[in-house]
């Protein structure tokens, strides 16, 4: 058992869902790799349309540093190079096929090396700035969290890789100066030998590794930390233990429009449409599918779509532009979800399922100084003060507000409470790439 910790500052969003039926098999042939999903590096392709790949390929390399990789999922033949404007890389996608051998690891490659040759490094994330770690920078502390505690988000740990949990806490203690922290759940029964354990009590964003760091140890300026999922430390422990890399995924399919809820097993970048098929009926219509949870997720299209790192959830709900409600903003149906007590639901209680939808029910309008963002907002920083920075691109008020600690995905919570309906997430999002621009 670990030190306990409780986060009081919070919220846990009750979405209505499906039990899980049943874990069943993918049987996805095209898989995509999308380099947007992995900021802080310029990517390159290193195979071009008709290539044959296996699984463990490198399919793009960094263009800042060429040994920082995203690997192929699965063994084929690379079918598209998808460019949009300028030529940017939108996504490179693979048809399986038959020979689905992984490549082995090199031996005598460091463990650094490994996890940044065989793609692991690009599913860690660097504070400052949220984006994959730089391999010239060593980290101070290293925080994973073995929980998910994100609207409909499972069990991180429910996978047959936990067994390299410990090896693969032990593999990151040797790449850092100082520790390595592992946030769990309370009477989870998760144990390490090299990591110091923590548990982490309260709603969500309990389960966010910068909840976590912000409540142990603060990232300060001039300093570097990694966090990742303990998902990620299993697969980095495989790959040191047996040589093997793995890319396979368990993604929950969940909300309140699927017909059947299920696991599914998979790889990373499957196309939406196939892992769909068992969990959602070809005549639904009016549907927002969600690579992700509800607040951090990407939007999907379910014909053309892939699932987006990190490649554990899709979520489904109704997308709203088609409903006429009674009295619109005005109307106080018991049934509308509010954190306030604007409309009536606060009288059955928060705690009972919800039926949302994708709609923003307001325009954007001036930042209002209400203390909204604080009360669901765990870190010791002003969250508007630090927003107010960013708008201005004042980069010293950014440094003393706390900007260094920060990811988009802080703010998640914030902009679904916000009354000012702004793109909360966004603004920290380009943020961070004006201030690591400007001052590195």
């Amino acid at each position: 058992m670990g030190r306990l910790i409780k986060i009081k500052k919070g919220l846990d969003i009750n979405i209505e869902s499906k039990t899980i039926e049943s874990c069943i098999k993918d049987n996805s042939t095209l898989f995509a790799i999308t380099p947007d999903d992995f900021p802080g590096y310029t990517w390159k392709a290193a195979v071009r349309e008709g290539d044959k790949v296996l699984a463990g390929n490198c399919l793009f390399y960094a263009k800042e540093n060429p040994e920082i990789t995203l690997c192929a999922p699965v063994g084929g033949t690379v079918t598209e190079i998808k460019r949009g404007e300028r030529r940017k890389i939108e996504y490179l996608s693979i048809e399986k096929g038959g020979d689905q051998t992984c490549i082995k690891a090199d031996e005598s490659l460091s463990i650094l090396q490994k996890i940044s040759k065989y793609g692991y490094l690009s599913l860690i994330r660097q504070r400052p700035f949220d984006i994959v770690p730089q391999t010239n920078s060593i980290p101070v502390n290293i925080f994973v969290t073995a929980f998910d505690s994100a609207p409909l988000a499972g069990d991180i740990l429910d996978n047959p890789l936990k067994e390299y949990l410990e090896s693969g806490l032990e593999a990151l203690s040797q790449l850092t100066t100082g520790k390595v922290y592992l946030g769990i759940r309370p009477g989870s029964g998760i144990s390490s030998k090299v990591a110091l354990v923590y548990e982490f009590a309260g709603p969500h964003p309990a389960g966010n590794t910068g909840t976590q760091m912000a409540a142990i140890s603060p990232v300060n300026k001039g300093e570097t930390v990694w966090m990742l999922d303990a998902l990620t430390a299993c697969r980095i422990g495989k790959l040191i233990k047996t040589g093997n890399p793995d890319y396979t995924a368990k993604i929950i399919i969940n909300g309140s429009e699927v017909d059947h809820a299920h696991v599914v097993d998979t790889y990373f970048g499957a196309k939406v449409s196939t892992v769909l098929k068992q969990s959602l009926s070809d005549d639904k219509k009016d549907i927002r599918i969600i690579s992700g949870n509800v607040l951090t997720g990407i939007k999907v299209e379910r014909d053309t779509g892939f699932i987006h790192y990190p490649y554990r959830q899709i979520t489904v709900i109704e997308e709203g532009d088609k409903n006429d409600e009674f009295m619109g903003w005005a109307s106080i149906n018991p049934k509308r979800y509010s954190v306030s007590h604007a409309f009536p639901a606060f009288l059955r209680g928060l705690s009972k399922p919800f039926h949302f939808d994708a709609r923003i029910k307001g325009g954007e309008r001036a930042m209002i100084m209400s203390g909204e963002y604080d009360k669901v907002f765990p870190m010791d920083i002003y969250p508007e003060y630090l927003l107010k920075a960013i708008i201005a691109k004042n980069i010293e008020k950014m440094e003393q507000r706390g900007i260094y600690e920060v990811a988009p995905e802080d703010f998640a919570l914030a902009e679904f409470v916000d009354s000012s309906k702004m793109e909360l997430q966004k603004i920290v999002r380009e943020g961070l790439d004006y201030l690591r621009k400007e001052t590195l």
